[in-house]
């Protein structure tokens, strides 16, 4: 039997597979509030093992895209209430990736009263959509004091026992992709002086102490983390010790004992591909403090590869990103190995079902030859 067929359990939870719907944003929150057209989205995709949610913002400064979700009120909660019951009324099981988007932003894009807000006062190069004024550039942060930092670390954890009011069966943590925990991992967005700033550990403090709050406020087997090394997506920087800082952060992150690691690799999109050695260390110091742990790869999977390196205990969920968006029933087109469909990247972003809900399933495309599914769908 192929393994990524087979399946695991998470916690309190069995996954009836091992495909994970990556988190992916999508743009349909109007005024930041999840909605019924969202719960019809995630519905149609609850035959994945797990499904994550687009990152979500836990305050009001971390909206810094577009009609992105937040889960900071109870109007968020009670809007994301209608996503988790749609997603378990077909089977599915589901977390929240819980994202603040830190320098990533613009004033327009947030709310009264929010700003921008990051380790350091690095402006990001370039220009970000709004939907008030088009393109704009970003805006530049104002540096986190100590107490913004203990205020977002509790933002973190509040917006995780919503989560669970909301339905959700765990949450996320998106310290990946150059938003508010990456930007403290990373020396080229951290150049701070204080303990959270300069040396590894201390560059490291910021995501320990979210995901330490987070797992005691509702229970570490419920959390799990997305981390990127060598990511260059929002101006991240490569640079020398990525290694060590990983591996003694997944040691941390182990000691935890939080559900799972969730590794980026976007080097099927152009991106500089993680190195073996270093996502080998991370698993492996990650596993040797959590031997329960599980570890989620992604980046350019099809069915073949998956089945080898579950088979080869180099990871145990296999993450599948923009493919969901264009096959709902991905799952059973990968099981059958049939041909999938392309997603249309000028609909990835706009509001509304056009490029969102619309994408045709199997049975209303029977008139398709099956191939093997070799092709790549992340």
């Amino acid at each position: 039997m192929n393994q990524l067929f087979s399946s695991l359990s998470i916690g309190a939870h069995s996954l009836k597979n091992r495909i994970v719907m990556s988190p992916m944003t999508r743009s349909r929150a109007i005024s930041n509030l999840p909605n019924e057209l969202m719960a019809e989205y995630y519905s149609q995709r609850a035959d994945a093992g797990l499904i994550i949610t687009e990152g979500t913002s836990p305050s009001p400064n971390g909206l810094g895209y577009a009609r992105i979700p937040g889960i900071f009120s109870e109007e968020q909660v009670s809007g994301w209430r209608k996503v988790t019951e749609a997603v378990h009324k077909k089977g599915g099981k589901i977390f929240v990736q819980i994202m603040h988007t830190g320098r990533v932003g613009h004033p327009l894009n947030l709310p009264k009263g929010a700003e921008i807000i990051a380790p350091s006062a690095i402006t990001l190069k370039g220009e970000i959509w709004t939907d008030a004024q088009g393109n704009q550039p970003y805006g530049t942060p104002r540096e986190m004091q100590k107490a913004d930092i203990e205020k977002a670390i509790q933002e973190y954890a509040v917006a995780a026992e919503n989560a669970l009011s909301a339905g959700f069966d765990g949450v996320e943590l998106h310290g990946a992709n150059g938003y508010l925990i990456d930007q403290f991992l990373n020396p080229g967005t951290n150049h701070r002086s204080d303990e959270y700033g300069g040396s590894i550990e201390n560059r490291n403090r910021f995501a320990v102490e979210v995901a330490r709050e987070v797992a005691k406020r509702i229970g570490p087997e419920k959390v799990g983390i997305r981390i990127s090394p060598f990511g260059v997506f929002n101006s991240l920087e490569i640079y020398d010790g990525i290694e060590e800082q990983y591996s003694t952060l997944a040691k941390e992150l182990g000691t935890l004992k939080l559900a799972y690691v969730h590794i980026v690799d976007h080097s099927s999109m152009g991106a500089p591909k993680p190195e073996e050695n270093t996502v080998r260390r991370i698993r492996e110091e990650y596993k040797k403090a959590n031997p329960n742990g599980l570890y989620i790869l992604s980046g350019g999977y099809d069915v073949l590869r998956s089945d080898s390196d579950l088979k080869g205990g180099r990871g145990d969920l296999i993450a599948f990103g923009r493919n969901f968006i264009s096959n709902p029933d991905l799952v059973d087109r990968l099981r059958k190995g049939q041909t999938l469909e392309n997603p249309n990247p000028d609909t990835f972003y706009t509001p509304g079902p056009k490029g969102y809900t619309d994408y045709k399933v199997l049975a209303e495309n029977s008139h398709q030859n099956g191939v093997l599914s070799e092709q790549l769908v992340n």
